[in-house]
């Protein structure tokens, strides 16, 4: 965690020495923004081990970010027109507590596996509803494959061999809601990425994403104890999703839209799993088998097929 914490910084400070015209650069800082996320699923699990609802989580968790990113960015507080406003709303529900509220129940309501699948399926939503609204950027037949077979590659890891999916109705809509909100957010985030910097764009996701959470705590009151906070797990866990999951990474995804195009940046979400089971392996002893390695080359071969063709 604390190798991704400095590679994260790198980025920012790379970004600011004018390395902003390097491709290949927001390639990587793609892939370690995804490789960090794909870890937050043993640090959400320790969090829900020891008593923190999903909500809680959320909760800290964009609490934390955002007072670390008003220490980089104070000064602007509105954008420059409603409809601005409007949108920065919409992506803070998209990106935030929506996106964060369904994935997060719909493992109440389903398994890890079936959700994982559903809400990896983003990029290919993202790439619809881009080709729908924005010409440039359609893809072509060889990228489409291309996604396509980084899709099953990333099946291939989620399943792991195991090709029945035990269907919940509820959570696996839960979990589609949570895919199509992800996609939303990289439809809406190029509205605004041109007229506005990452800083204050990740600042105005986290704020209307803790606002339109507190509807939630209204209806459902539940605070953990200050006691329960200060536990070394806890805090290790909240602090690490906090500022380096959320504040650094949401910062550095958001530039990575800017640079490389939501859907070749979203087509990085095929890792998340991969990243999720080597962390799991690490931490837990989990085993890596011969399923996930081969989702793993399938992956890599749709992610160089819908990059290579790039137009």
């Amino acid at each position: 965690m604390i190798i991704e914490y400095f590679i994260c910084i790198f980025a920012i400070v790379m970004q600011k020495e004018g390395l902003r015209s390097s491709i290949l650069f927001a390639h990587v800082v793609a892939f370690v923004t995804v490789a960090i996320w794909g870890t937050t699923f043993v640090s959400t699990k320790v969090l829900i081990n020891n008593s923190l609802t999903p909500a809680q989580i959320f909760l800290f968790r964009f609490i934390l970010a955002y007072l670390s990113i008003w220490i980089i960015s104070p000064k602007r507080l509105f954008s420059d027109n409603i409809r601005d406003e409007l949108i920065f709303l919409a992506l803070g529900v998209t990106g935030g507590s929506l996106y964060f509220m369904t994935e997060n129940e719909a493992l109440c309501h389903s398994t890890a596996t079936n959700v994982s699948l559903i809400v990896c399926i983003c990029p290919l939503l993202t790439t619809l509803l881009l080709g729908l609204f924005y010409h440039s950027e359609r893809l072509s037949k060889v990228q489409w494959l291309g996604s396509l077979i980084a899709c099953s590659g990333m099946a291939l890891v989620v399943l792991n061999g195991h090709f029945v999916l035990h269907l919940s109705p509820w959570g696996d809509t839960l979990a589609f809601c949570a895919a199509l909100c992800w996609a939303f957010y990289s439809l809406l985030i190029k509205r605004v990425s041109a007229s506005y910097p990452s800083v204050f764009i990740t600042r105005k996701v986290f704020f209307y994403g803790l606002i339109t959470i507190i509807p939630y705590f209204i209806f459902v009151p539940s605070m953990p104890s200050l006691h329960l906070l200060m536990d070394i797990p806890v805090l290790v866990n909240l602090l690490f999703l906090g500022f380096v999951a959320s504040m650094l990474c949401f910062l550095t995804w958001n530039w990575c839209i800017t640079r490389l195009g939501a859907v070749h940046a979203t087509n990085y979400i095929y890792f998340n799993p991969l990243m999720t089971i080597i962390a799991a392996q690490i931490v837990l002893n989990e085993r890596i088998t011969l399923y996930i390695i081969a989702g793993t080359a399938l992956i890599i071969v749709g992610m160089y097929l819908a990059e290579r063709m790039r137009r």
